[in-house]
């Protein structure tokens, strides 16, 4: 069995497709949507990441500030940096990449990031909302996992999906997710043992630890549908997932690559977050309406977009 290709591509074209028109409307209107992007390390991983964000706002007509702090910024200077951003009325979005350099803890920093403006989904305040499934942005590469599974139309409701990793970018952002669509979870971690044992039961597995190699076709039964998150960079600049393509190609029935699978949609979802975020922001310029003027409830004012 040769498993079928989970292309990000045509995933990642209709939001652009979305994307684009969001943009021309709030240009219309006078504003330019626009994410800044916090970066503090010389990782080649993140670098890599990093100039995707820029080409897709590129293509997609949006502006995007890549901010450079380097490898040895302070916390003070990130936090101050963050803090600048969260009130900057040109700024409508604000994402940090990691890792931070040594000694610095993101989760001293991300309550720095104004929730309206967390379209990376990194403050707390977005997670517990996310957990209580109330409207917020969650960390983008949790829904990219959904729409690219969605599009393809792999069903979620009323599947087992075994994700392995339990970090709050992806997978437990990802298991609100996925329980709200109605699909039974499985987080497993370096403690599940043996893994396999979790991941042969699943009919969907998403790979998200960061470790090459991770997914082999021991861990996969006959049919299973297989998400590779993990970015990883080898030594001689080539990118690859956690899981063992061509080991695992021969037993699953569908796969998504490293790259052009999770990582395209994500980049797209990230910019679809900041448009949503600058229709949020933007200054009201219409004319007050009559007294007596029945008006919408605020969730529909303030709601996801």
């Amino acid at each position: 069995m040769n498993a079928s290709v989970l292309s990000g591509a045509p995933v990642a074209k209709v939001l652009r497709e979305e994307i684009q028109d969001k943009v021309a409307g709030l240009v219309a209107e006078g504003v330019m949507p626009t994410p800044a992007v916090v970066v503090a390390t010389d990782n080649e991983a993140t670098r890599w990441y990093v100039r995707s964000i820029a080409r897709a706002a590129e293509k997609a007509g949006i502006s995007c500030r890549i901010i450079g702090l380097g490898p040895g910024a302070s916390q003070a200077h990130i936090a101050a940096t963050l803090a600048g951003l969260s009130t900057d009325p040109q700024t409508h979005g604000i994402i940090l990449q990691t890792p931070l350099p040594a000694g610095v803890h993101a989760d001293e920093l991300v309550p720095h990031i104004d929730p309206a403006k967390d379209v990376g989904g990194a403050n707390p305040l977005s997670l517990g909302r996310l957990a209580l499934g109330l409207p917020a942005f969650a960390p983008a590469t949790a829904p990219a996992v959904v729409e690219l599974l969605e599009h393809h139309g792999v069903p979620v409701e009323g599947s087992h999906v075994a994700v392995v990793g339990r970090s709050a970018v992806v997978g437990k952002p990802l298991l609100h997710l996925l329980l709200d669509r109605n699909a039974s979870v499985t987080i497993c971690h370096s403690r599940s043992q043996p893994l396999e044992g979790y991941t042969r039961a699943a009919g969907i597995v998403v790979a998200a630890v960061g470790r090459p190699g991770l997914i082999t076709d021991r861990h996969v039964a006959p049919g299973t549908v297989v998400v590779d998150v993990g970015t990883n960079v080898l030594e001689g600049g080539s990118l690859v997932g956690d899981v063992d393509a061509g080991s695992v190609a021969g037993a699953a029935a569908a796969l998504s690559p490293v790259p052009g699978g999770v990582g395209t949609v994500t980049t797209a979802l990230l910019l679809l977050h900041t448009t949503q975020a600058a229709r949020r922001l933007r200054p009201l310029r219409q004319a007050p309406e009559p007294a007596g003027t029945p008006q919408p409830p605020i969730e529909d004012r303030c709601g996801a977009g």
